[in-house]
């Protein structure tokens, strides 16, 4: 097995995954949501942190099957 080491390349598949999630949280945190009738630690401030932070996993799995050479083609 071979060690993998840190690039510039790979680093470059999880900039658009920073690009959306820490502004989106940032956004959301700071601005809108103690602006809003849901301010405060709630099911609905809770529930949108964990929307956002449920987008990690689909895209890390999403380049892990990409980089495995996709799936089945589509007919």
């Amino acid at each position: 097995m071979k060690a993998r080491s840190f690039s510039l390349a790979g680093m470059a598949l999880f900039t658009p995954l920073l690009l959306h999630v820490v502004p989106t949280l940032v956004i959301g945190l700071a601005f809108v949501i103690p602006r809003s009738c849901i301010a405060g630690v709630n099911p609905l401030s809770i529930g949108f942190v964990v929307t956002v932070v449920g987008f990690v996993p689909v895209y890390l799995s999403g380049i892990a099957l990409a980089r495995r050479g996709g799936g089945q083609p589509h007919a």
